[in-house]
């Protein structure tokens, strides 16, 4: 039995053991995802077709002391691990998925950020030609772009996520490289990154530009803080539909609460 799968085994009997969430049905999670520049809709894997993920590369720049053009082969080559994490969308359902990949710090560490850095900007593809909701939504500003503190990308969780289930991602879970953020809600975890940008100064955001009330920059997962249009006491896990209670930071609190102090 490989490493990664021995490690995959050890979470999932860590999650059942502790009456944690469940690990979501791969045919579940792969077919209820939000991807705007490809649908509105949730069954994003009908919607795929046109969207190419060979020759893919990521460009990490900005405030550091050495830029560089990543291939994806090459980041296929940083060593990897397998985590099992939760994953907390604001629409209020839920998720947990074996992502395999490695942690964002890696990646930035090789750059050497420099000391003016304070935040990480993230841009995803965006090409209207194979991507109907681009296409059908130029007004939204696209590309999407997310953003973090330095601090929380280089925090531990801070996932570079080329996998999940054990191969490569499809393109609904944002193929073939994304950022997981667990303990944010899941806008804030970019799908099919291109550029990874160290700045000076907080930059703007898809959300946080079109509904700023709706969509903060901080966006930890948050159950005493509403939604300005619904609760966020509780969630729905996918597949089953099970309601349970929302956990502050979706449950990394230990490992992230001090960010925020």
């Amino acid at each position: 039995m490989s490493l990664s799968r021995r490690a995959f085994l050890a979470s999932s009997l860590a999650l059942a053991a502790c009456g944690k969430r469940a690990i979501t049905e791969e045919g579940v999670a792969a077919r209820y995802n939000n991807f705007y520049e490809l649908t509105r809709g949730k069954d994003v894997f009908r919607h795929v077709a046109k969207l190419r993920t060979d020759r893919w590369s990521v460009e990490v720049s900005g405030l550091v002391t050495h830029p560089r053009v990543w291939t994806l082969e090459e980041l296929l080559r940083i060593q990897s691990e397998e985590r099992v994490y939760r994953l907390r969308c604001v629409e209020t359902w839920a998720m947990v998925v074996p992502w395999t990949g490695f942690p964002l710090a890696r990646l930035l560490t090789l750059a050497q950020p420099l000391h003016a850095a304070r935040y990480v900007r993230f841009t995803s593809f965006a090409d209207p030609a194979v991507m109907p909701g681009v296409a059908a939504r130029p007004w939204e500003g696209w590309p999407y772009t997310e953003g973090l503190r330095l601090d929380e990308a280089m925090h531990d969780l801070t996932f570079v996520a080329t996998g999940i289930y054990g191969h490569a991602l499809p393109k609904q879970h944002g193929a073939p490289v994304r950022i997981v953020v667990p303990w944010k809600y899941g806008y804030k975890s970019p799908k099919s990154v291109v550029k990874i940008e160290l700045t000076a100064e907080r930059p703007r955001t898809f959300w946080n530009d079109l509904a700023p009330a709706e969509y903060g920059f901080e966006s930890n997962v948050d159950p005493s803080t509403p939604h300005p249009r619904w609760s966020q006491l509780t969630e729905r896990m996918l597949g089953t539909w099970d309601v349970r209670a929302t956990l502050p930071f979706n449950g990394y609190g230990a490992d992230v609460a001090g960010l925020y102090s």
